[in-house]
């Protein structure tokens, strides 16, 4: 058999499994980029709830303020808008982790009641933790949690200056 006849047959024999080969490779890189997709959107609505929301409710305050003093209803445009963002941002931090724990396949598992309502003969809470693990959001939210506690108080220890009068 001569070289090219081998080569053909080969290639087509082959042929349907080269494509599936193809197209696993396509979808495990499409899987890998929506995961990435959603966790960076996580991660960026975890960041916004303690840095885009407050800036946005001063700027609608500032807006119903305008160049008069501070008064009441300013105040509550602040706190209402605030409110919004705030709930808005973390139903869609809810709705981002149950996406991406149904994209890996992550059991859903039983609801854990609340401690008040538990039977004191219960599942060890650690226990129940310890089977299901930390979600993705979970990470996220107490790494961003972290570091705008920690960077507050880097803020206040060494930037804010003294509030006290000097001399």
């Amino acid at each position: 058999m001569s070289a090219s006849a081998t080569s053909a047959v080969s290639s087509s024999t082959a042929g349907p499994a080269v494509a599936r080969a193809d197209d696993d490779t396509s979808t495990v890189r499409f899987l890998a980029a929506k995961r990435t997709a959603l966790l960076s959107a996580t991660t960026v609505i975890a960041i916004n709830i303690w840095t885009g929301a407050p800036v946005a409710a001063l700027w609608v305050g500032s807006r119903v303020v305008g160049q008069r003093l501070l008064s009441m209803t300013a105040v509550f445009a602040v706190i209402a808008t605030l409110a919004v963002l705030v709930s808005a941002m973390t139903f869609a931090l809810i709705w981002l982790g149950a996406r991406y724990d149904k994209l890996v396949g992550r059991p859903t598992g039983k609801p854990t009641p609340v401690p008040w309502l538990r039977s004191m003969r219960a599942e060890d809470t650690d226990l129940l933790r310890s089977e299901r693990g930390n979600t993705a959001l979970e990470m996220i939210v107490v790494g961003s949690t972290v570091t705008a506690i920690v960077s507050l108080e880097v803020w206040f220890c060494f930037f804010a200056g003294s509030p006290l009068p000097s001399g």
